[in-house]
Parts: C-alpha cells; structure tokens; sequence
C-alpha cells in the first residue's frame, strides 16, 4: 500500500503530506478477496478527516463494490486507486480485462450479484468505465459535500 500525496506540478508521489491531493494505490492479488475489507479499511484512513458525515462510508461502499467486481470477475489482479483532492475524490479500480461490466437492473432473477454497479450509479456523483491499455479502469467520483 503506498499512501502519500501527489504534486499538483508533477503528479509524482511524493512521501509527505502537503496541501495537495492525498493518494492511495493498493496492488490487489488475483481472486484475493480478503483485499475488500482491506481496502475499505486503507480508505477509510485515508479518508479520516474527509467531507462531509456519511461521504466518507458511501465511498467505502462503492469501493467495495468495484474492487470485489474486479476480483470476482476477472482472473487477473486489479489495482485500486483513490485520490483525496480539495473538491473530491476519484477512486479508480483497474483491471486487466477488456471486457466492460454490465449494469443490471432489478429486474434480473439473480438476488445475489449485479447489483454493486447500480449502486455506485445511485450514490456516486460521476462514474464510468474507461479503457486502459490491457484491460479497463471503473471509477467514481465524490464531492466532499452531500450531493
């Protein structure tokens, strides 16, 4: 887990915090799926002192959602990327597989599973898949602010 800030100039990580945006970018194994709670728990730190009561569990929530969409349907790892700046935040999760997730209504027959996207269209206020080399980023965004 590396947990640092990121220079507005150079968008390098840097090993202290300053006024600039604070990230976390956390490697997760292949199929490991005791790295959602893990996950959840490293943005919880990282979020400690973040916007507004409540924000900081909806992005615990949804990221949940894509690093365990990202774990249990893929067959490869997956790198999580979160970035607290002044206005929000951005969690990314990347994967290593080109096919794009499928948002499902509720009207499917499996109780279960495919639900994780439509919350994260419910509750995030910007969110998208985006192509990214060999594979594909799912990510979204939150104002420090309820919406």
């Amino acid at each position: 887990m590396v947990v640092g800030t990121v220079t507005d100039t150079t968008g390098e990580e840097a090993g202290t915090t300053t006024q600039h945006a604070h990230r976390l970018r956390r490697r997760l194994g292949r199929a490991d799926l005791k790295a959602v709670p893990e996950a959840r728990r490293e943005l919880r730190e990282l979020l400690r002192h973040w916007g507004k009561p409540g924000r900081s569990e909806i992005a615990e929530l949804l990221t949940s959602e894509l690093v365990t969409n990202a774990l249990v349907h893929t067959d490869d790892d997956a790198v999580l990327t979160a970035v607290v700046q002044p206005g929000g935040l951005r969690v990314e999760v990347r994967d290593f597989l080109a096919r794009r997730p499928e948002l499902r209504g509720r009207d499917t027959d499996d109780d279960t599973h495919g639900r994780g996207l439509v919350l994260v269209q419910s509750l995030a206020d910007s969110w998208g898949v985006r192509p990214h080399g060999v594979g594909k980023a799912v990510w979204f965004e939150l104002g420090a602010e309820a919406a």
